[in-house]
């Protein structure tokens, strides 16, 4: 008569009592691969799903698929002229140190055309933020923030937008 177990059949009278159910701490005698061995097809398989895991996610951010998308729209835009750039150290007051650029901006909303101007300054902390302002055709002004350096803040790229843009003590749109 021939039993079958989960891994052989067999005859019954063909193995030892102790064989004849195959249970897995028997796999060894029944399979010919001993329990180290076993343990370290059990690690490099371990490992083996660790690495795929890392593969995906890499594969993941080259797809684009932890991309930011207000980065994404700022890097798709169509470039329009620079008013400049301004670097703020910690404490300055954008309307003492970037006068010339506002001008250039306030000249842009008046003549109908369009800019851009990119501020930078740092946090608290002396982590870099940069906003990135811009005057479109339409005399609306858009306002790109990019806080990926800031260490305490969501390391992420911002919008805001004002369609009828009011020139104060500092350039703003409400939030």
């Amino acid at each position: 008569m021939r039993a079958k177990t989960g891994l052989l059949v067999h005859a019954d009278n063909d193995l030892p009592k102790q064989l004849q159910r195959v249970r897995p701490a028997h796999l060894a005698r029944t399979t010919g691969r001993s329990r180290a061995r076993r343990r370290c097809v059990a690690a490099v398989s371990v490992r083996a799903r660790l690495a795929a895991v890392a593969a995906t996610s890499l594969l993941a951010a080259g797809c684009g698929m932890l991309d930011d998308p207000v980065k994404d729209r700022w890097e798709s835009r169509t470039e329009y002229p620079s008013c400049g750039e301004v670097g703020l150290a910690q404490g300055e007051e954008i309307q003492k140190q970037a006068a010339r650029e506002i001008d250039c901006l306030r000249r842009a909303l008046k003549s109908g055309e369009s800019a851009e101007l990119k501020i930078t300054y740092p946090t608290v902390e002396g982590d870099p933020i940069r906003e990135y302002y811009r005057l479109t055709p339409q005399g609306r002004l858009e306002v790109y923030t990019d806080s990926t350096d800031d260490h305490y803040s969501d390391q992420k790229w911002s919008f805001a937008e004002c369609y009828t843009p009011e020139w104060l003590a500092e350039i703003s749109c409400d939030q």
